[in-house]
C-alpha cells in the first residue's frame, strides 16, 4: 500500500508572518548591501551617477518645459521648481521599477533556499534611500544657493520637518505598486515592457513639470486619486513656499497609498507561493 505525502503551506496566503521577517533581518541587510554594490559595479563614475542623473533630468526639464514650452512655475526659479518635483518622484519610480522585477530577478535564489519572499522588495526600498539622500542633499545645495546668493523670494516653512513622512509615503506607494506589478509580471511578462511607458504617463499626470495651480477646476479631482500628486505639491510648498494644497486630497492620497500597499503585499504573498512552479 503506497503512502502519499502532501506538502503545503502551513498558513493561508493572506497571513504574513512579520516576526519571521524580523528574524531574517541580517539577510535583509546583506541584500541591501549587495544591491548597492552591484548596481554601479564596474562603472567608471560609480555613485557619481546618483548626482549626474537628477542634475541632467532637472536641466532637461528646465530647458524643454521652462524655456521652450514656457510652462509657468508659480513664480519660482524653474531649476528649483523642477528639482523639488523630481526628488521624491525619482525615489518613488526607482522603488516601483526595481520591486516590479523582484520575483523574476530573484527566481534563482527562491528555488534554492527558503526565506520570506517579501525581503528582497523591502531591501530594494531601503537601498533606494541612499539615492534619495543624495538627491535631497543636491537639492538642498542649490536651494541654499538660490536663497543666499540669488536673493529669490523663496519662503520655506516648518512643513519641511514632515519630509520624512513624505519619503515614507513614496516608499509605501512604490513598494505597493511594485509588488502588484511583480505579481503580474510573474505571469504576464509583457508588463515589464509596458512599465517604462506607464511610469512616464504617470509622471506627466502628476504635477512634477507643471504646478497643480494650472490644472482646470473640472480635472482637479484627479489630484485626490493620484497618490503622488499631493506629496509633490506638499514638498514644493514646504521648501519653496508655493504649492496648491488641498487637505482632503492629502488625506485621500494617503488612504490610496495604504490600500495599494496592503493589497500589493497580499497579492505578492499569494503569487510567490506558487511562483517557482509556474515560472
Amino acid at each position: 500500500m503506497s503512502v502519499r505525502t502532501y506538502i503545503k503551506a502551513n498558513q493561508p496566503w493572506w497571513r504574513i508572518d512579520w516576526r519571521e521577517v524580523w528574524e531574517y533581518r541580517e539577510l535583509l541587510w546583506n541584500l541591501v548591501c549587495r544591491d548597492f554594490v552591484t548596481v554601479y559595479k564596474q562603472t567608471i563614475l560609480g555613485p557619481v551617477w546618483f548626482i549626474f542623473q537628477p542634475l541632467a533630468t532637472t536641466i532637461t526639464f528646465t530647458i524643454i518645459f521652462g524655456n521652450l514650452a514656457k510652462i509657468p512655475t508659480d513664480n519660482l526659479p524653474p531649476f528649483l521648481f523642477y528639482m523639488s518635483g523630481t526628488v521624491l518622484w525619482t525615489y518613488f519610480q526607482a522603488c516601483m521599477d526595481t520591486v516590479s522585477n523582484s520575483l523574476v530577478a530573484n527566481s534563482g535564489i527562491f528555488g534554492k533556499v527558503y526565506f520570506p519572499r517579501i525581503i528582497p522588495p523591502i531591501a530594494v526600498v531601503i537601498n533606494n534611500l541612499a539615492r534619495l539622500a543624495i538627491n535631497l542633499m543636491l537639492f538642498l545645495a542649490f536651494w541654499l544657493f538660490f536663497i543666499f546668493a540669488r536673493k529669490t523670494t523663496i519662503t520655506p516653512n516648518l512643513l519641511i520637518i514632515v519630509f520624512p513622512l513624505m519619503a515614507i509615503h513614496c516608499a509605501g506607494l512604490g513598494l505597493g505598486m511594485g509588488l502588484w506589478l511583480s505579481s503580474l509580471t510573474a505571469k504576464y511578462r509583457d508588463i515589464s515592457f509596458a512599465l517604462p511607458f506607464i511610469a512616464q504617463l504617470w509622471m506627466y499626470a502628476t504635477p512634477v513639470v507643471y504646478p497643480a495651480s494650472i490644472i482646470p477646476e473640472g480635472f482637479r479631482w484627479w489630484i485626490s486619486l493620484n497618490p503622488m500628486a499631493s506629496v509633490i505639491e506638499l514638498n514644493r510648498y514646504a521648501f519653496l513656499g508655493q504649492g496648491t494644497l488641498y487637505p482632503e486630497a492629502i488625506a485621500s492620497n494617503f488612504i490610496v497609498m495604504l490600500v495599494i500597499l496592503f493589497t500589493g503585499i497580499l497579492q505578492y504573498n499569494r503569487v510567490q507561493r506558487t511562483f517557482i512552479d509556474t515560472i
